[in-house]
């Protein structure tokens, strides 16, 4: 089995010293770098970039700069998806955003985790666990999304959240660790 479907499995992998994953590592920040420095006027020129990157979007996507992330192949965003500057998405498992959702600036979504086992972690091993996001979902600046998390439907994360448990539809929740403080009457 390759690294590759190691990862895809949710079984530990390796990285760091794998030439395909690599190759692929490389070929998206390199066009993150690009991204990154096309001027905010040219709305095409992002989009296509954007449509390039990313595994699957909606019409209507918008990611202002910097935006960084690890494969892009891996995420999906639905339509009217919006994420304010300086988003991080490792993407090492899937990451699929809803439609309607609304991210601050300076959020990051994490798949990889890596082992407690000081051992392992030192043969640089690691997981992926998938993380989903669901429609009409706003998340406030600085919020943290581990591996394996999902948010629900018509659901708002508070800045400055670490998201460290599955949250469900229809609350607002807040703090580190996020937790949630009010129902949303729909």
């Amino acid at each position: 089995m390759t690294e590759k479907e190691k990862c895809a499995n949710g079984l530990l992998y390796n990285a760091n010293y794998d030439k395909q994953l690599i190759d692929e590592r490389i070929s998206a920040k390199d066009l993150c770098h690009q991204y990154n420095q096309l001027k905010n006027s040219d709305s095409e020129g992002r989009d296509v970039l954007l449509k390039k990157l990313l595994g699957k979007t909606g019409q209507n996507i918008c990611i202002e700069p910097s935006f960084w992330c690890d494969y892009g192949y891996n995420i999906e965003a639905g339509e009217n998806f919006y994420a304010n500057h300086n988003l991080v998405i490792l993407d090492c498992a899937k990451v699929v955003f809803g439609s309607n959702v609304f991210i601050g600036p300076n959020c990051s979504f994490y798949t990889a985790s890596h082992p407690l086992n000081v051992k392992q972690r030192n043969e640089d091993l690691e997981t992926a666990h998938p993380i989903k996001i669901g429609d009409n979902v706003w998340f406030g600046g600085n919020v943290v999304v581990l591996p394996g998390i999902s948010v629900g439907n018509n659901t708002v994360i508070g800045a400055g959240s670490v998201v460290t448990k599955d949250i469900p539809d229809n609350v607002v929740a807040v703090g580190n660790p996020c937790r949630i403080v009010k129902n949303i009457d729909q």
